[in-house]
């Protein structure tokens, strides 16, 4: 679709997304939907597994910390229901959801409260609670329940949102490897590849995720600060006897522990008998160049130690994880998203949506429609009206402080 035949000019798109990842996706699928004529690019196969929107499961939860994120997470949990009405068919099983960590933690506090999650387990009035079999809740620590959580299949979910785009009039062409971006005058952006071919559009969206740091060098030499990292995703052996216990079936809920390591999980459901427990975080990495085992025992054994500190009688450590899986996250110092225009030269007519942090699958919907009202209205009503603070997450925060939202060398983002 770069040109038409018979050498007439090139075809013009009015929004050019590119990176079919979930957050570009659900992008195009906005635009798309809004009769706009969108073109959504992507540098390898579709719905391959060398990013971070691969794979089994992610998890939605409310209980956040930055007071700026859950008013996302709800706008971001009414457009999966769209979407999924549009489709026909469901990417999203929902669960409750159940935070954990020590009682004095301060990130834990301000998550229940801004979550409205109910305290169940190491508060002023114990009490019986469903899953207090389940996990041995150490002293000093406390436990919260929330009703917004879920399980999201991932890989299903982003080709959901590329099936929908195509249908409302965007076109997906994968194995195309952007490496410039030029603007050509006002409201005219030319998008070129790797193999020589070129887009023109009105706006552009960048949604490259690992990549967004390379691509925003070489386009207008900012070191925007988003490092990749590599991460690992661990399914264990629920133990004999408690399979069922721990199923999405039986109400078992996706959960977060909170401190050293942060731990988070979704109940036993695409690989039964085992259940996904894993460590947020991990080294460093280039995404051209990952060695695919590094940090393999690091990011296992922590979660084994918490696994046999707190929920030994169900789930099995013995031998290590059962399956392992290879993801990145792209991360920020502060943890917090990147959603901005790019700037510059550039105005309003290019917008990064970036630095997700490991925390970014359940917004995909909310993201991609305030990526497409950026670019199309050059600000997003959307957001506006669900309350959706984007200032904390604009590029402009690392101008004076390198570490973006954190105000002191001793904190971490989520």
């Amino acid at each position: 679709m770069a040109a038409s035949n018979d050498g007439d000019a090139p075809e013009r798109f009015d929004v050019i997304v590119v990176g079919a990842g979930i957050m570009g996706s659900c992008a195009a699928y906005a635009a798309s939907s809004r009769g706009a004529r969108a073109l959504l690019l992507e540098r390898f196969d579709l719905l391959h597994h060398r990013g971070s929107s691969h794979g089994e499961s992610r998890t939605i939860r409310a209980t956040y910390p930055q007071a700026h994120y859950p008013p996302m997470v709800r706008l971001s949990r009414r457009l999966w229901e769209e979407a999924q009405a549009d489709a026909g068919y469901r990417v999203l099983t929902p669960t409750p959801h159940l935070d954990l960590g020590p009682r004095d933690d301060p990130e834990l506090r301000a998550a229940i409260g801004n979550g409205g999650a109910t305290v169940v387990a190491g508060g002023a009035e114990p009490s019986p609670w469903p899953w207090a079999g389940v996990f041995r809740v150490p002293d000093g620590w406390a436990a919260a329940s929330s009703e917004l959580g879920g399980v999201m299949k991932a890989t299903k979910a982003v080709a959901m949102f590329q099936a929908l785009a195509v249908k409302m009039g965007a076109v997906v062409r994968d194995r195309m490897e952007v490496v410039d971006i030029a603007k050509r005058g006002e409201g005219s952006i030319l998008v070129r590849t790797a193999s020589g071919e070129e887009f023109h559009g009105a706006k552009c969206i960048v949604t490259v995720g690992a990549w967004t740091s390379k691509l925003v060098k070489s386009v207008v030499g900012m070191d925007l600060p988003v490092q990749p990292v590599h991460t690992l995703i661990c399914y264990w052996k629920v133990k004999p006897g408690h399979e069922s216990e721990l199923t999405t079936e039986a109400g078992f809920p996706t959960f977060a522990s909170y401190g050293d390591p942060y731990i988070y999980s979704t109940p036993s459901m695409e690989f039964p008998g085992l259940i996904k427990i894993a460590k947020h975080g991990g080294p460093p990495c280039d995404p051209d160049s990952r060695d695919w085992s590094t940090g393999a025992a690091d990011l296992a054994e922590p979660v084994a130690r918490w696994i046999d500190a707190v929920m030994p009688g169900h789930v099995d450590t013995a031998g290590g994880p059962v399956i392992r899986q290879s993801c990145m996250y792209s991360m920020t110092p502060d943890e917090d998203y990147v959603i901005d225009f790019l700037g510059g030269e550039f105005g309003k007519d290019v917008v990064v949506g970036a630095g997700f942090s490991g925390h970014g699958f359940k917004m995909g919907p909310a993201v991609g429609r305030i990526l497409a009202e950026m670019a199309m209205d050059g600000e997003s009503r959307s957001a506006v009206e669900a309350g959706v603070e984007l200032e904390p997450l604009r590029i402009g925060r690392f101008v004076d402080n390198p570490k973006g939202n954190l105000s002191n060398p001793g904190d971490q983002g989520q």
